[in-house]
């Protein structure tokens, strides 16, 4: 599955931080995270911050702990900041996604494109 969000005028930043912490409240742990800063061509006073976060579900039965989500988010603080989430509904619960969602809502909701 494929969540897809755009925020305005919200550091890129933020969002990782946030998402993040929501991901982790639901049970699983970061894996992998990567987050860069680029200059604008035009205006090198302003920045586009690309960022990847990859987290792990714990594994079934004792078993090692496998990637179920991977974040991809990219925009600037001012403007649109594009968010893409994949989720592998196999290893991550529909309740857990549910839950995931409401609170994302909540805590985001104000600053999303519709």
């Amino acid at each position: 599955m494929q969540i897809r969000k755009t925020y305005r005028d919200v550091k890129p930043e933020l969002l990782i931080d946030e998402l993040r912490d929501l991901f982790v409240k639901q049970g699983v742990s970061v894996g992998k995270a990567r987050t860069d800063t680029y200059t604008l061509p035009t205006d090198t006073s302003s920045f586009i911050t690309r960022g990847t976060l990859a987290f792990n579900c714990p594994g079934q039965l004792g078993g090692e702990a496998r990637e179920c989500i991977r974040l991809h988010i990219i925009g600037s603080a001012t403007g649109e900041t594009k968010v893409m989430i994949d989720i592998e509904e196999s290893l991550y619960s529909r309740e857990k996604l549910a839950a995931f969602q409401d609170d994302l809502n909540f805590m985001l909701g104000a600053y999303e494109n519709r």
